[in-house]
């Protein structure tokens, strides 16, 4: 009978110690298969892109020449290489409008307004759209005489204004295309984030006597910043990468050209595939860099007000 009891009471001890032994590797096998395509198709055609970036090579013969650190100081040293970095700037304010715009119309319509499931379908449609049919609609909507000019002057403006070809414009008109765009996607992020925040602290508020900037202000802002904080991240390298809008639209003309169709034109133009490299490592850098530099200065916190 103790001897009964006693192999009892061993037999889930050495379950216990078997069971680690048999599922040790269960996770990895279910992470084989993305682990190998994370591999295939992100870091060894990363580690490739440096490789080239030291060559010399066109793209298409099947010889380089290593030329050290000699693309990186042709982008740095060249104003018309670099240059169009700053053309980043127009759409890195675009991408503040947009938050704020999708901020303010989240906030809006988490509270208790009349057709907001329709507003919320209008704002969210335009990110639905591809965006190269969203770039031939605004080919049209800019042209002399086109759509926009047409209703400024049913609007008693009669303007003359080249929107896609005065190098003072074309920016605005398109970093202006990429607010209409992009805002439905950080408007979805923020709509879901405000409505995660428990009811009971609105009620709070709302028996405290708070009004809706109070409790935009003390409770939707420091409820939701973590999503604020990727919203930020995700426009730095919106805004950085920007490349089917423009390339549509105006291919580049102009003050137009954005460093990715630059890029581009260095690797299937000039078959400068080298060149380009550097080009593509230089900008990765500059994303992973403000991304550290951002989440530095917001670290990712959990924020509870509960």
């Amino acid at each position: 009978m103790t001897q009964t009891a006693t192999t009892s009471r061993a037999a889930p001890a050495l379950r216990k110690a078997a069971k680690p032994k048999a599922h040790r590797w269960t996770p990895w096998v279910y992470l084989a298969a993305p682990l190998a395509l994370l591999v295939a198709f992100t870091y060894i055609p990363v580690a490739s892109m440096l490789s080239y970036s030291l060559t010399d090579w066109d793209g298409v013969s099947p010889d380089s020449t290593f030329v050290g650190l000699d693309n990186y100081a042709q982008l740095f040293t060249r104003p018309e290489l670099f240059g169009v970095f700053f053309v980043s700037l127009y759409y890195l304010a675009a991408s503040v409008l947009q938050i704020g715009l999708a901020l303010y119309f989240a906030t809006v319509l988490s509270f208790n307004v009349r057709f907001r499931n329709l507003f919320k379908g209008i704002l969210f449609f335009p990110y639905l759209i591809n965006g190269v049919a969203i770039a031939f609609v605004f080919l049209y909507f800019f042209q002399q005489g086109g759509t926009l000019d047409t209703v400024l002057r049913f609007a008693g403006v009669d303007t003359q204004f080249l929107w896609l070809g005065d190098p003072d414009l074309v920016n605005v008109s398109l970093a202006g295309v990429s607010v209409w765009r992009f805002m439905g996607l950080n408007f979805v992020l923020f709509l879901g984030a405000i409505q995660s925040i428990q009811p009971q602290l609105y009620e709070a508020a709302e028996l405290d006597g708070a009004n809706r900037w109070h409790v935009f202000r003390h409770l939707i802002v420091p409820g939701i910043k973590p999503i604020i904080s990727l919203s930020v991240i995700l426009a730095v390298a919106g805004s950085l990468s920007v490349f089917e809008i423009p390339f549509v639209i105006t291919g580049g003309a102009g003050e137009s050209k954005t460093f990715v169709i630059q890029t581009i034109k260095l690797a299937f133009q000039f078959n400068k595939t080298g060149l380009a490299s550097a080009a593509a490592v230089v900008l990765l850098a500059v994303v992973l860099l403000v991304t550290w530099i951002q989440r530095r200065l917001v670290p990712d916190e959990r924020n509870d007000l509960v």
